[in-house]
């Protein structure tokens, strides 16, 4: 028999704390755009030398030396331009070290697993979790190599991150990789060279509090007036005092707008970022800021008007409605989403799933969503899953990220909460306890729709195997006792009837009769009709 393993309680998850917008900037003049891509330039150089003297430092960073590259920087732009530079620099360095210490745990995974089934005869099979020998010796012999390959590789970036060293190209390596197969990508060099070019752009500008409209160097005032401080090379170009450059474009923010315009005009601090977007050929401007710590609500109090258990697929979310007790109300409902094409379609198509359903669990009453706390780093691997392509594929098509995120943040917004809850066997417990008895010839659950019920169940602190029904009157020495019943004294699952003493008659409900409350009153076998214990006397022989 197979172990189980042990699951983990469920949590909620707590809602995001930031907060960003993003308005175009409409009308702009020849003037402002050559401005703005100066600017830009001129900050991006100074970025990209900035990021390559931190990568020189490397482990041997410290507070002096940020401060000695802030000094050298302040000159050449100002004191508040060069401090968000430096805190660019040191938040893209961090994400790659943070991105090659994920590259280190997976080359040692792959090397386990590849050393594991070299270890198995040829051809043996594996078990449910761990996977058998290789299928024939040249296989065999070509992972043998790659074992060699991967052992290469792991030695090099270990040397790389015992050394402190990163490899970051500002830009995207993606985009410079593009620049070798312009043909394959169907754009032109000049096309690649302005997208190069506004990718490396430095238009960011840290927000602080007590400053005019909570920024000095990019300001938006509430009416939408944007003015930006002009590094000191740039500053003759200015068309306002104390050396700023005012647009002739106004900003609008439609989302959230009210909120950002408390914060603007209460001075709190906002921060800012300009970008352009070669395909439209359109300017925007992205605002972002802090919102207060809300506390964490507890899980009794998350799940007290029901849940809406989330199974996610690869094509489409699968939801079901509970009570508090854990009983599904109504039917099921799926939201698909299509996951081919760009990034921006797949992103939309997410956004739109995941807003059908929080309407949907609005519409209900419920004040929580149930989802799975996936994560599939070790599961996708091609070197767990061998030859399996098209499971490899289905697996890493799963937007497990993307989804969680999205889902907290727009949650949030609409006064629902998250309830992350452990995957461990829901699909395989749904179907088995919930998808054959609510079939009916009206309504056919799938094994999806069955395993948002399990996900529901185990957020509500149930079991996930239903309560079956008792058996027939006077027949229970033939059909048994009632099944799949949960431990007796197990607070917050589904447990036997209560006791209630007292008779059940018409004329008095129980525990409101004479002789509530005293069993032993009652005529029933085992129990004496008087309060004293008495013995029946032996009968005379003589009778």
């Amino acid at each position: 028999m197979t172990e189980l393993r042990r699951i983990a309680p469920s949590s909620v998850v707590p809602a995001p704390s930031a907060v960003t917008v993003r308005g175009r900037l409409k009308q702009l003049t020849d003037a402002d755009e050559a401005l703005l891509r100066l600017v830009g330039g001129h900050m991006g150089a100074l970025a990209s030398a900035d990021l390559k003297a931190r990568c020189a430092d490397g482990l041997k960073h410290s507070a002096k030396t940020w401060a000695a590259r802030k000094r050298d920087l302040t000159p050449l732009s100002s004191s508040r331009w060069a401090g968000s530079v430096t805190k660019a620099t040191h938040a893209q360095w961090a994400l790659a070290r943070r991105c090659q210490a994920s590259y280190v745990q997976d080359l040692r995974a792959g090397i386990r697993m590849i050393a594991h089934r070299l270890s198995l005869p040829v051809g043996s099979g594996g078990t449910r979790r761990t996977p058998g020998g290789y299928r024939s010796k040249r296989e065999w012999h070509a992972k043998s190599r790659r074992l060699r390959l991967l052992a290469d590789r792991l030695a090099a970036v270990q040397a790389d991150a015992d050394a402190g060293r990163v490899r970051i190209v500002r830009g995207g390596r993606r985009l410079l990789n593009t620049r070798l197969h312009l043909p394959a990508a169907q754009i032109s060099e000049a096309e690649w060279r302005r997208q190069w070019e506004s990718r490396r752009w430095f238009l960011t500008a840290e927000g602080e509090t007590g400053k005019r409209f909570g920024n000095d160097t990019i300001r938006v005032s509430p009416d939408g007036e944007v003015s930006i401080k002009l590094p000191s090379p740039l500053a003759h170009l200015a068309n306002d005092k104390n050396g700023r450059y005012v647009l002739a474009a106004h900003l609008v923010f439609t989302h959230r707008g009210q909120e950002w315009a408390d914060r603007v005009g209460n001075d709190r601090a906002v921060a800012y970022r300009v970008h352009y977007d070669v395909s439209r050929e359109r300017w925007y401007v992205t605002a972002s800021w802090q919102r207060a710590a809300v506390s964490v609500a507890p899980l009794a109090a998350a799940l007290a008007h029901g849940v809406v258990g989330v199974d996610m697929n690869a094509d489409h979310l699968a939801a079901w409605r509970l009570d508090v007790h854990g009983n599904p109300l109504g039917g099921p409902r799926r939201f698909p989403y299509d996951l081919s094409g760009t990034a921006a379609h797949r992103d939309a198509q997410i956004r739109h799933a995941l807003t059908r359903l929080i309407h949907w669990a609005v519409r209900g009453g419920v004040s929580a969503i149930a989802i799975e706390d996936l994560d599939f780093t070790t599961d996708k691997s091609r070197e767990r899953h061998g030859r399996r392509k098209r499971f490899r594929r289905l697996v890493s098509g799963m937007p497990t990220g993307k989804l969680r995120a999205r889902v907290v943040s727009m949650a949030a917004e609409a006064g629902l909460h998250v309830v992350a809850v452990d995957p461990a066997y829901t699909s395989r417990w749904g179907a088995e306890h919930w998808q054959k008895p609510l079939t009916s010839k009206t309504r056919k659950p799938s094994r999806h729709d069955a395993a948002g019920i399990a996900i529901g169940r185990r957020a509500l602190g149930h079991r996930v195997r239903r309560r079956a029904a008792p058996p027939r009157d006077d027949q229970s020495d033939r059909h048994g006792h009632r099944t799949a019943q949960a431990c007796f004294g197990v607070s917050g699952r589904e447990e036997p009837r209560p006791r209630v003493l007292g008779p059940r008659t018409r004329c008095d409900g129980a525990g409101r009769g004479a002789k509530a409350g005293n069993q032993d009153a009652q005529h029933r076998s085992g129990r004496p009709a008087e309060p004293r214990s008495w013995l029946q006397d032996f009968l005379p022989l003589s009778l």
